[in-house]
């Protein structure tokens, strides 16, 4: 899977997706959704997640399709995928993204 301009989450959501690093081989994002926030589709290449608190979101496929998933604080490997998100807990979503290129 390819990242477009057109589908980066920096571009999509940047009130939820900052960069904190970028080199031609990484990138890291700052990752902060509030309750009740949502984020169009975009894409995300293979990289490691660092969820610093535990967090309930809704991802959304390009199919359509849709799964909950509560997923606790710490390290997860996460396929390139796109998907579009939407916060679903009572508390902020904050991760740390390292995006392989």
């Amino acid at each position: 899977m390819t990242t477009t301009t057109s589908n980066d989450a920096v571009k999509v959501a940047p009130d939820v997706y900052t960069i904190l690093f970028e080199n031609e081989r990484v990138r890291v994002l700052d990752v902060r959704m509030a309750p009740g926030q949502s984020s169009a589709k975009h894409s995300h290449p293979d990289g490691v997640w660092y969820v610093l608190e535990p967090m309930k979101a809704r991802f959304t496929s390009v199919d359509g399709g849709s799964a909950e998933a509560e997923i606790p604080a710490g390290a997860v490997w996460r396929p390139a995928e796109t998907h579009a998100v939407d916060n679903i807990g009572t508390a902020d979503i904050r991760a740390i993204a390292v995006e392989l290129k």
